[in-house]
């Protein structure tokens, strides 16, 4: 990718946007509109679609990302491990409370006295007064009885049940491997096509994550979903193996209380960012705009509130995926970060939270590198880097100027667009800090991120190029 700027598209907010990818926006033409309309990474559900399909939506991405001399980060979402129940010979079955229903093994059809589980694990974990939800938690029932490979339920609220609905079991971490074969050949394939980060589905453990790790291989970037109740007890030790953390509120709200989703937002955004890790809030965000042309107030808020608790990114699924208003849901996403971010109220949360700087040089750096940017009142803050680590620790601050991080690998400069307000350029002509004090000038001024007379703070490191060398900063005029 040139580092030419011609076409460049100038955000106006720090928040990154994540979209995915489905009927409703595979086109190159409705593609290229998201990209226009503010979305910075594109989300690929390997639930949905074939590799092929995939395969072209990526090959889509990358030419536009050519044509505009911009890079777009790419996500391949693994699907993991998916609980559901068998069918029913109605296809579905009414329920009454207190009714009483057996969940087995037998794979034929259910009706309102037995349904196939086709899960022994599931049978085997739960015993009797234990609860299991079924439908995104519409469908609750308490456990009576047990056998070798039965279990007796209680319903104890909802209506219906019908065919292939999903289940969770709420409180208790299943032997269950968080990759599937099926997860296994995605993740190659998608190694293969090339994209910048894998998100892990269903991990309880850190033993999950350090599994897919190791079979990326340093590929791509590692991302694990937060989407079950164990994973939020092992959450410190899973942190430390990944590159990056997706808070999926949605699927983590159907086994957790309600009113513990939002604390729970709280925390893990605040201790990823501190951390040094993009943080990304994902699912039902703008979920009403699949049908409508307008979020509601709700949802608004909902997306505002990520916005100041810090999120790197917030992520729009069937909203782009099929949903009748993908445009719409980006343009509206757009316009409530870059609001959120200019109210007054969000600099002075951001600064209130501000971070402990790690006993290391290239931290002390970048820690000085937004305190002279804020104090000088700089246009932006310029990161040479080479493995990107300068970018993340500089997006760590939240600093109210954009950072733009000049990379001579292509890869680095496609991860950092999942990171708070870096504006990634991949340049090949810097040679030396000098260099790269004129370059940034010229590709600022052109970028219309700063003009004649502006000052930018830069750091780099000597010897230069070198990954981990962090130890120059550096004030430079735009001229």
């Amino acid at each position: 990718m040139a580092s030419s700027s011609k076409s460049f598209i100038h955000r106006q907010r720090r928040t990154k946007i994540l979209a995915t990818l489905g009927p409703a926006s595979e086109t190159e033409e409705m593609i290229r509109k998201l990209f226009q309309a503010g979305v910075d990474n594109f989300r690929l559900n390997f639930s949905h679609g074939s590799h092929q399909d995939h395969q072209e939506r990526v090959r889509i991405i990358r030419a536009i990302e050519k044509q505009l001399s911009m890079p777009i980060g790419i996500i391949a979402d693994l699907q993991g491990p998916k609980l559901r129940v068998g069918k029913f010979r109605d296809d579905s079955i009414a329920l009454k409370k207190n009714m009483i229903i057996r969940l087995d093994l037998d794979p034929a059809a259910g009706d309102e006295k037995r349904v196939n589980l086709p899960h022994p694990e599931i049978i085997d974990a739960l015993d009797k007064g234990d609860h299991i939800l079924m439908d995104d938690g519409k469908v609750r029932m308490e456990i009576t009885g047990k056998g070798k490979d039965f279990l007796d339920a209680k319903v104890l609220a909802g209506l219906k049940l019908s065919n292939n609905k999903g289940v969770n079991i709420p409180g208790i971490v299943l032997p269950i491997a968080a990759l599937t074969e099926k997860d296994r050949r995605d993740l190659s394939a998608a190694l293969d096509m090339g994209v910048d980060w894998i998100a892990q589905s269903f991990v309880q453990r850190p033993e999950d994550v350090a599994e897919a790790r190791k079979l990326i291989g340093g590929r791509a970037a590692l991302m694990a979903k937060i989407e079950k109740p164990s994973a939020l007890e092992y959450f410190d030790q899973i942190l430390d193996l990944v590159d990056g953390i997706m808070l999926a509120r949605g699927d983590l709200g159907v086994e957790t209380p309600p009113e513990d989703v939002p604390a729970v937002q709280k925390r893990i955004v605040r201790q990823v960012r501190h951390c040094g890790k993009p943080i990304v809030v994902a699912t039902q965000m703008l979920e009403s705009m699949i049908e409508n042309p307008s979020p509601t107030r709700a949802e608004a808020s909902d997306v505002a509130t990520a916005v100041y608790d810090g999120a790197d990114a917030v992520m729009l699924s069937a909203e782009t995926a099929a949903g009748k208003y993908p445009l719409e849901a980006v343009s509206i996403m757009d316009r409530i970060c870059h609001s959120t971010e200019s109210d007054p109220v969000y600099r002075k949360i951001i600064e209130t939270d501000r971070l402990e700087t790690e006993s290391n040089p290239s931290d002390a750096i970048t820690t000085a590198a937004y305190h002279v940017a804020r104090n000088i009142k700089a246009a932006c803050i310029v990161n040479y880097t080479t493995s990107g680590s300068t970018a993340i620790r500089t997006s760590r601050q939240r600093p109210e100027r954009p950072i733009m991080c000049l990379t001579q690998n292509n890869d680095v400069a496609r991860r950092l667009c999942l990171s708070y307000g870096v504006h990634a350029v991949h340049v090949t002509d810097v040679t030396d800090t000098g260099g790269a004090v004129k370059k940034a000038a010229a590709l600022a001024l052109a970028q219309k991120i700063a003009e004649k007379g502006d000052r930018l703070v830069l750091t780099a490191g000597v010897p230069f190029g070198t990954p981990g060398s962090t130890n120059i900063l550096r004030v430079a005029w735009v001229e």
